[in-house]
């Protein structure tokens, strides 16, 4: 529930004594149609966001002209489209998917229904092919207005989704009570706070919480989605928890055992990471004189993949969360939104976030690699554990990175060969070191006399374009080799 009903009961009024309808802000008796609906949440949602509220509101049971509560008789619980719930219809005809709420109240023993709408968060929020946004009191098109266009874009730059709001009208005890504080502090390395003040000022210091003009303090969604002691007190971002699911064989037929993270990110990792870890199986090492066991996928690779999946997520997308899924040979690891730097060159191009303020914070806090390091230390640990390369596979709408169970090189595909060599070969040129027919020798495993087989590897990767020879005239057993994307630079690795 975005507000409670006393919340609402105090908000109504305030509203009704508008002046005149808003941008953010509309009234109905009872006009109900589904289409008119879906407009309006696209242009309240579009036009709370220019106007930096925190949410659109349209409200049946009040007169527009005189803004009178005369009651509704609208029931949008068993409302329909078609033989469709009404509900069901609107959240699959807005997109993105954004995050609205009906509730019905009494005032003056009159019913209302109050549609609560959260503002667009990356792109305009649209009803079919049309985005739609609030003029004065009218409901226009988008694209007839270009001055809304451009105050719109320019908000997403300036707020973006991290500073929007999560839950308002907290008392202080409310948003302790909401947020795991200690946990803050302790992943900080920073003394806990003697008093209430000193905690709430850090939190907002750091834009975890802000404070509302005479209505109390409000926690932001980059506050919620890190902090939250229950995810699922925050409505809008109970579906972006976790979930890990475990089948049983090497497809999804059978599902064994499945989890949903109920914590914020930062508040629950390390629980996360031990949980999901648990439903790895392992290898056994057979020693001179001791069996011992190790994780069968490296744990640091492992970690710094599901805090890339939580931490470049699009938000925007609402309708799913990231989602660790494991395998008998494989665990695929997905988050919602396609990624904003190629694929092909995760490990050499400076990361971009979408959310860099909770990227920032969970560098601050130690859960994730510096900026620019994360990749690589999965490459290496990958290489060092003799792993096929991760693969990633990219839509519309999903990233999804593959890290493939220890498997001989007899048994791996030839494309996954050549991508493990295109990945060693990134490895050393990022490291200044050289790809040669030895070092792919020592990252498979491969006895010199048998330098041929490290010749075909690296012919693979050459015939699928993934890697160039450097230096062209030197002979077979000198050769240098580095990816594709550095044939432009002056000097080779070293």
């Amino acid at each position: 529930m975005i507000h409670s009903r006393d919340q609402l009961l105090h908000l109504i009024p305030q509203l009704t004594a508008l002046p005149a309808e808003a941008e953010w802000v509309e009234f109905k008796v009872n006009n109900t149609d589904p289409t008119m609906i879906a407009e309006r949440i696209s242009a309240l949602s579009n036009s709370a966001k220019i106007n930096g509220r925190d949410f659109g509101y349209l409200i049946w049971g009040v007169e527009d002209g005189t803004h009178k509560i005369v009651g509704t008789t609208f029931e949008p619980e068993t409302a329909k489209k078609g033989n469709e719930a009404l509900e069901a219809w609107l959240a699959h005809s807005i997109h993105p998917q954004i995050h609205f709420e009906f509730e019905t109240v009494q005032v003056g023993g009159l019913r209302l229904v109050v549609l609560t709408i959260v503002p667009a968060s990356f792109e305009p929020v649209r009803f079919g092919p049309k985005a739609f946004v609030r003029v004065s009191e009218n409901t226009q098109e988008l694209d007839r207005y270009p001055d809304h266009a451009r105050r719109l874009w320019r908000a997403f730059d300036e707020r973006g989704w991290e500073g929007g709001t999560a839950k308002e009208r907290l008392t202080d005890e409310q948003v302790l009570d909401l947020l795991d504080y200690p946990k803050y502090f302790e992943l900080l390395g920073l003394p806990l706070p003697e008093n209430r003040v000193g905690i709430l000022g850090a939190l907002a210091s750091d834009s975890l919480i802000d404070r509302m003009a005479g209505t109390g303090w409000k926690v932001t969604n980059l506050g919620a989605i890190l902090l939250a002691k229950r995810l699922m007190d925050f409505p809008s971002l109970s579906r972006k928890a976790l979930r890990v699911i475990r089948y049983d064989g090497v497809d999804r037929l059978n599902t064994t055992k499945e989890q949903g993270g109920g914590r914020g990110y930062a508040s629950g990792f390390e629980g996360l990471i031990d949980y999901v870890s648990a439903f790895f199986p392992a290898n056994e090492a057979i020693g001179v004189a001791l069996r011992t066991t190790r994780p069968l996928y490296p744990p640091l690779a492992i970690r710094e993949l599901i805090a890339n999946a939580l931490i470049h997520q699009d938000f925007a997308i609402t309708g799913s969360g990231p989602i660790v899924e494991v395998f008998d040979d494989r665990v695929e690891i997905s988050n919602p939104g396609s990624p904003i730097v190629d694929p092909a060159r995760f490990i050499d191009t400076p990361p971009k976030s979408r959310n860099e303020g909770l990227a920032a914070l969970m560098r601050r806090m130690r859960i994730c690699e510096e900026r620019g390091s994360g990749w690589d230390k999965v490459a290496f640990e990958v290489e060092f554990h003799q792993l096929p390369a991760p693969e990633v596979l990219t839509t519309s709408d999903t990233t999804r990175v593959t890290l493939l169970s220890p498997r001989p090189l007899g048994s791996m595909t030839p494309d996954e060969r050549a991508h493990a060599v295109y990945l060693h070969a990134c490895l050393n040129q990022v490291s200044r070191k050289d790809t040669t027919n030895s070092s792919i020798r020592q990252r498979f495993g491969i006895e010199e006399k048998n330098k041929s087989v490290a010749s075909r590897l690296i012919k693979e990767a050459l015939d699928r374009g993934l890697v160039v020879a450097y230096d062209k005239n030197a002979g077979p057993r000198s050769r240098r080799y580095i990816p594709f994307w550095a044939a432009g630079l002056s000097e080779p690795a070293r």
